[in-house]
């Protein structure tokens, strides 16, 4: 099988789950992780074939693929703010929505503070603790996550970009697990907040594979982990200290509002999609 036709079967076969757009960006993935050749030299070589090896890494993706595993699950990687992280069905593959978040932090923390002492809970990959160290490497970093599953894969993150983060491994709706946390000056977060009655809504290619212990929440309670940093933020985040929250877009004045009756300045962000997805929480000072 040729470069070229690989492509082509592959194409066809994603236009069954995807849109085409979707369909290419993914064919264009998988060719490049299995032939090591980007896009250009392909198209000059597309006549080359696929070695052995590459042919059955092919038919192995091929297969996964059309189950509708997410093709950062099938490769075992993702991108985030232009670094490749270590993925896989233990960890939430990070999205663009959460870089925006990450970018709003850096552009609001001054990076020559003193001290700075960061917390991300909900490590994941550890993509968030990962680039805020990178970005402002005299940070002490923290980050929290229950699942020791996500907290090897961060750390084994953490190795390869030779950062140095805090790890701490429990259940942050633990009132005595937030106790042994530090003082900070800004706390970051992609918390849970899907409601399970929306789960119908999500693409079932997220809901068959990513971590439900990282998607969803209690109907009754959306705002649970959102209640929860407030009430750990009036006593762990330093006066001036910011919180900055991915949200679910249709919960952006609740957190709004949670926010200001905790004491915070709360201000509510779009995302480049023009949806409410952010929230930053100042901590007044007094």
């Amino acid at each position: 099988m040729t470069m070229q036709e690989a492509s082509q079967e592959l194409r066809k076969m994603l236009q069954e789950i995807y849109d085409p757009r979707e369909s290419t960006n993914i064919t264009e993935w998988v060719m490049e992780d299995i032939t090591g050749i980007n896009r250009i030299d392909r198209i000059m070589y597309h006549h080359r074939l696929f070695t052995e090896d590459q042919l059955d890494k092919f038919n192995d993706y091929a297969v996964r693929l059309a189950n509708g595993m997410p093709v950062q699950y099938v490769t075992g990687y993702a991108w985030f703010m232009a670094l490749r992280f270590r993925v896989n069905e233990d960890v939430l593959i990070p999205r663009p929505e959460t870089e925006e978040l990450v970018q709003w932090a850096l552009s609001e923390t001054p990076p020559l503070k003193e001290g700075l002492s960061m917390l991300d809970i909900g490590t994941g990959s550890g993509c968030i603790p990962i680039m805020l160290k990178k970005k402002i490497p005299d940070a002490a970093v923290h980050t929290l996550d229950v699942s020791k599953e996500a907290v090897d894969v961060a750390k084994d993150n953490a190795a390869i970009y030779q950062t140095e983060i805090h790890f701490h491994l429990g259940d942050f709706l633990d009132p005595g697990i937030r106790l042994t946390l530090p003082q900070l000056d800004v706390i970051i977060s992609n918390p849970p907040y899907i409601p399970y009655t929306e789960k119908e809504k999500i693409h079932q290619n997220v809901v068959r594979y990513e971590p439900h212990l990282a998607l969803f929440v209690k109907n009754e309670d959306p705002l649970l982990f959102y209640r929860a940093i407030a009430v750990f933020g009036k006593d762990h985040l330093n006066a001036g200290g910011k919180i900055f929250l991915e949200i679910n877009e249709d919960l952006g004045e609740s957190i709004t509002h949670l926010g200001n009756s905790f004491g915070y300045d709360a201000v509510l962000k779009k995302d480049m999609q023009g949806k409410d997805r952010m929230v930053k929480w100042s901590k007044l000072i007094k």
